[in-house]
């Protein structure tokens, strides 16, 4: 699943292991999630939306689902 997580970060001058301690995970779960490898769960896209001030459809691209 498409994502603007390394956008956000970039823009918020915020490294994986910063997103990964402030959401409760690990830097590799970021790493998947930024690379399209691990499509996160729905409590965790909740907690890196709310990380960034966003909604989970401004970061998570829904589009892809069916």
């Amino acid at each position: 699943m498409k994502t603007k997580i390394k956008e956000l970060r970039k823009e918020n001058k915020c490294s994986q292991e910063e997103l990964a301690l402030a959401v409760g995970t690990t830097r590799q779960t970021i790493i998947s999630i930024e690379s399209e490898k691990y499509t996160s769960s729905l409590p965790l896209a909740y907690k890196i939306a709310r990380y960034f001030g966003k909604t989970i459809e401004e970061v998570f691209d829904l589009k892809e689902i069916d």
